[in-house]
């Protein structure tokens, strides 16, 4: 049985993308990874989607909603989708490198 066997497609459902910003890498010190979830996701469903897809173990689950913004592009206003954020906190000793995707 391979290590992808036991992976559910609803996980990369849950977990979109991981964020890499200049904050998000400055969290990564304090052992968080921050990654954009879809709008629907609980808090222990991303838990579980985080543990089960990089194997490590979550210690906590912080969300937030960045409202899109109103911005004007070659003169028409347009609006940016509402995005869903997730702060995982890991347990002690655990990493994840999102540079290496899945």
């Amino acid at each position: 049985m391979s290590p992808q066997a036991n992976i559910e497609p609803r996980h990369y459902d849950v977990i979109r993308s991981p964020v890499i910003t200049e904050k998000a890498t400055a969290q990564s010190e304090q052992n968080k990874v921050v990654f954009n979830v879809a709008a629907d996701a609980t808090k222990p469903q991303i838990k579980e989607a985080v543990e089960k897809l990089f194997d490590v173990k979550v210690k906590s689950v912080n969300t937030l909603v960045r409202k899109g913004k109103v911005k004007i592009f070659r003169g028409r206003k347009g609006v940016q989708s509402d995005v869903k954020k997730a702060v995982v906190t890991l347990e002690e000793g655990q990493r994840i490198d999102i540079t290496t995707g899945l």
